[in-house]
């Protein structure tokens, strides 16, 4: 009798395989990297478990000057990207990265790894990143389990960014702070890296990208087989009703001229604008660049000026390359 362990039941390149056996093979995303002290940028690395039930840790960066200091920093919460099914917060992608980020704007980052589809459909990730955030607050007053943290984290200075997927997370966290409130830590702005928004009607020259539209519809649909689609307030927030309680002061959003997701970007910002939101929002669109080209191209001048555009945003003065 003829085996179907290698017949395919669905392709979703260039990201998984889903086999007829139930078998998910990611075709991108998978290497990863152990922590370590970077001899480059200096920066130490350690994965801390932030969610014993389901075996979740966080990759913590912090600058090794620091190390055995009482020097206290801003803190970023990372969320990687990867359409909520492929990367992790341990690939060399994202570990050189941060390696480079911590060393040229001395903040300490909490990388945060959580639960992907579609062995783990959404909302599942979304409600992993608010554990880990929870884990994070409860460092206040120097008192959590991690001692980067309470030596080193300034809770009144906290940043959520993010990337793709990780943007949509970013956004989602803001939204949800604002309606849990957690007692540990103060929220002061967000970075949406090109981020992963979309919606059924097309805006602004989409109407021109209609087959992209639609596999970003599919790859959504595979992340998150029960939703009502691509206008869920989950992957469209332009759409979202209460916009205006996005629960900190500032947004930057980062746009590439040529990523096809970049109409969602610029709607989302003029939609925060309008909603009666009362912070401020900035939006920075990279010239003749791709879809998070600044993860592969960590030096180039696109790369360095989003770099600097961040550092002051979170007013930190990034150190000259």
């Amino acid at each position: 009798m003829a085996s179907f362990d290698n017949e395919v039941a669905e392709e979703y390149f260039p990201l998984v395989r889903i086999y007829k056996d139930g078998r998910i093979e990611r075709l991108r995303g998978t290497a990863v990297v152990p922590p370590s002290l970077d001899s480059e940028s200096d920066v130490l690395s350690k994965d801390v478990v932030y969610s014993p039930e389901a075996n979740l840790s966080s990759r913590l960066y912090l600058p090794k000057l620091i190390a055995g200091t009482n020097q206290k920093l801003p803190l970023l919460v990372y969320f990687h990207g990867g359409c909520f099914v492929i990367e992790t917060a341990f690939s060399p992608t994202y570990h050189n990265y941060l390696n480079s980020f911590v060393s040229q704007l001395d903040v300490i980052v909490v990388s945060v790894d959580y639960r992907r589809a579609p062995e783990h459909p959404l909302p599942i990730a979304f409600d992993d990143c608010w554990t880990a955030l929870k884990w994070v607050a409860s460092h206040v007053h120097g008192k959590g389990p991690e001692e980067w943290l309470n030596s080193h984290a300034d809770l009144g200075k906290v940043f959520f960014a993010g990337d793709s997927a990780g943007a949509t997370i970013a956004h989602q966290m803001a939204m949800r702070y604002a309606e849990e409130k957690p007692v540990g830590f103060d929220l002061l702005g967000i970075i949406l890296v090109h981020p992963y928004f979309m919606g059924e009607e097309p805006v602004g020259d989409e109407v021109k990208i209609a087959a992209f539209r639609e596999q970003v519809g599919r790859y959504w649909r595979l992340a998150h087989p029960t939703s009502s689609g691509c206008d869920d307030l989950l992957i469209n927030p332009a759409a979202d009703p209460n916009l205006a309680k996005l629960g900190c002061s500032k947004v930057l959003v980062t746009v590439a001229q040529k990523d096809m997701l970049k109409y969602r970007g610029w709607y989302y910002y003029e939609n925060l604008k309008k909603s009666g939101w009362s912070g401020e929002v900035e939006i920075m669109e990279a010239e003749e660049e791709e879809h998070v080209f600044h993860l592969d191209k960590l030096s180039c001048e696109n790369s360095v000026a989003m770099l600097q555009k961040i550092a002051s945003f979170m007013s930190i003065h990034a150190k000259s390359s």
